[in-house]
């Protein structure tokens, strides 16, 4: 397996809970993000899909309010519901 650095944008309050979470379960960052993205692909694979505007398909773990109305999310909003959504499966899985 040959590893590939790279570099991706992630919101600074996102960062550093991923430092912490990172740090509480004694591994290094990259360890965590690695295990996320897997775990995220590997869900994203045996989950109905949406298709955003982008063209990129992700479950989006959300609830649906009774009267099936979808809560107006911005970004980072978002960003943080598919973190807690990636630690989750990677705490069951």
């Amino acid at each position: 397996m040959y590893l590939m650095r790279t570099t991706i944008d992630i919101p600074e309050d996102l960062l550093r809970r991923a430092k912490s979470t990172a740090a509480l379960r004694g591994i290094k960052l990259k360890d965590l993000v690695a295990s996320l993205l897997e775990a995220g692909l590997r869900t994203e694979q045996s989950q109905p899909q949406v298709v955003r505007e982008t063209g990129q398909k992700r479950a989006i773990p959300v609830s649906i309010s009774s009267c099936g109305e979808v809560p107006a999310l911005s970004n980072l909003e978002l960003a943080e519901i598919f973190l807690k959504d990636d630690l989750q499966n990677l705490a069951l899985g």
